[in-house]
């Protein structure tokens, strides 16, 4: 029984020993200084980032590609304490920017974590903020991480609502957390220059009036308050939803926005039901892009849209119920990227579930209402000898069925399969991969030299500054090609 045992059991042992002979090879360390570990990268770098508010975080991937441990004895941060920002290395926080005694075994990596918080600068201009994260290996050698950031500072404002005219300050941004109220019979005042960066659910409420004149090269903008990534080729700027939008509620009238800026919002600007002796919106020379939900509400109100575009919203890019409107040189452009299951480019109704709301005045006048699809433009009109509708497309180009023998459609161009160029392809630029859009006209697209010369001369200049009446016959929409 004996001589049993110790054959059953040599095996085992055998395993054994060459286990701790594994284990001990494996558990061998250097200190050679040509061992050294390899980082994912050598510069960790944030966008701009608001002075105050915590980043997201970065990871950082250290490895170790030899066949033996290194030991690091130090990690720390240039400015120790003093640094904006923060260390996690394999699980454990650097305390006072500084840890010691960490391993990365033979084949393997540990990860870093990095966040940081940006102080106020006093300066209107961003301001760069650089430090070093420093690896001592237990060889001696040093090697180092870059890390670099942007400091913005802004105006912090939290559940504010203006009660007294008020004039924004355009030396720094706005950010808005719990939204921003303008309340009746009270009006805000931006200048050219100013914007407002919104907090998730945060948007701008407008009981009172607001007044937004922006400048060509210093528009008034609207937009988020993410300035980082959400991958390495697409800014959280650049994705819908990003905040709620503004909304003029039924007590604003006579609003005015020029050469404004109103992005990735979770819908552009709602216009609730007001009287028609006032014009509720004017806006020119301005965008509404890039919209998880509507672009442009607009139900039983008045607005003038003008030289402005509208487009690539998840619902539908302009709808209308109700009301008097009319539009002038306007690009209306439904090629939302992020789900197929996108909205109309244009939505006319003067009904809506039975319930009628009288349609005064819908003029679209040099307008290209397009998108993917043979059809964009859908409504629901009640027409008959009580309910006469005023809606016009002059000189338009249209994205919809052709329609024969109707008044309502003067001098109009369909984009449809007889056109040299469809839907995005009438356009200069439209790469999808990096979301980036031009909507001006392409050198062969049939949108060129069809508007009416005497709506033009209204708007002389496109959206963007460029003479319109330069040529025989201006474009249709808010953009006009240059020939080269």
């Amino acid at each position: 029984m004996q001589m049993r045992f110790r054959l059953l059991y040599a095996p085992l042992l055998c395993v054994l020993v060459a286990l701790v002979i594994s284990c001990d090879d494996y558990d061998k360390w250097t200190t050679d200084p040509q061992d050294r570990l390899a980082m994912s990268t050598d510069t960790l770098a944030w966008d701009t980032l608001i002075s105050t508010v915590p980043s997201t975080t970065k990871v950082l991937t250290v490895y170790n590609r030899g066949d033996r441990g290194v030991r690091i004895s130090k990690v720390m941060l240039g400015k120790r304490a003093q640094s904006p920002f923060r260390v996690n290395v394999d699980g454990q926080s650097l305390y006072q920017g500084e840890g010691t005694d960490f391993e990365v075994r033979r084949k393997d990596s540990i990860v870093v974590r990095l966040e940081c918080t940006l102080p106020e600068t006093g300066r209107s201009e961003p301001v760069r903020m650089e430090d070093e994260l420093l690896f001592t290996l237990e060889s001696g050698v040093q090697q180092r991480v870059l890390l670099t950031a942007d400091a913005q500072d802004a105006y912090m404002i939290r559940g504010m609502v203006l009660q007294h005219d008020s004039v924004f300050l355009t030396d720094k941004p706005y950010v808005i957390y719990d939204s921003l109220k303008v309340d009746s019979g009270v009006e805000l005042t931006l200048p050219a220059g100013t914007t407002l960066m919104f907090h998730d659910k945060a948007g701008l409420d407008v009981h009172g009036t607001l007044t937004a004149l922006g400048e060509l090269e210093r528009p008034v903008t609207f937009r988020g308050d993410r300035t980082d990534r959400m991958f390495p080729y697409l800014p959280y700027d650049n994705t819908p939803g990003r905040w709620e939008g503004i909304r003029l509620r039924s007590s604003s009238v006579g609003n005015r926005m020029q050469h404004c800026d109103v992005h990735s919002g979770k819908y552009g600007i709602i216009c609730d039901s007001t009287s028609l002796e006032t014009v509720q919106l004017t806006m020119e020379n301005s965008v509404i892009h890039n919209i998880a939900g509507d672009g442009l509400h607009l139900k039983g109100t008045s607005a003038v849209v003008a030289n402005t575009q509208i487009s690539n919203t998840q619902g539908t890019t302009v709808y209308i119920y109700g009301g008097a409107y009319q539009f002038i040189h306007c690009t209306i452009a439904q090629f939302y990227p992020f789900d197929a299951e996108r909205g109309d480019a244009l939505y006319l109704a003067n009904q809506v579930d039975s319930v009628y709301n009288h349609l005064y005045m819908a003029h679209f006048i040099n307008c290209v209402i397009t998108g993917y699809g043979d059809d964009v433009i859908m409504g629901s009109i009640l027409e008959g000898q009580d309910y006469v509708c005023d809606y016009l497309f002059d000189h338009c180009y249209l994205n919809t069925p052709a329609v024969e023998n109707d008044e309502r459609y003067v001098g109009v161009v369909w984009d449809d399969e007889d056109q040299p160029l469809r839907q995005e392809k009438n356009f200069r630029l439209f790469d999808t991969d990096n979301f980036l859009y031009d909507f001006t006209p392409d050198s062969l697209s049939t949108i060129r030299n069809m508007a009416l010369p005497e709506a033009a001369a209204l708007y002389p200049n496109d959206r963007l500054g460029r003479c319109r009446q330069c040529d025989s016959i201006p474009d249709a929409g808010c953009y006009e090609y240059l020939v080269p």
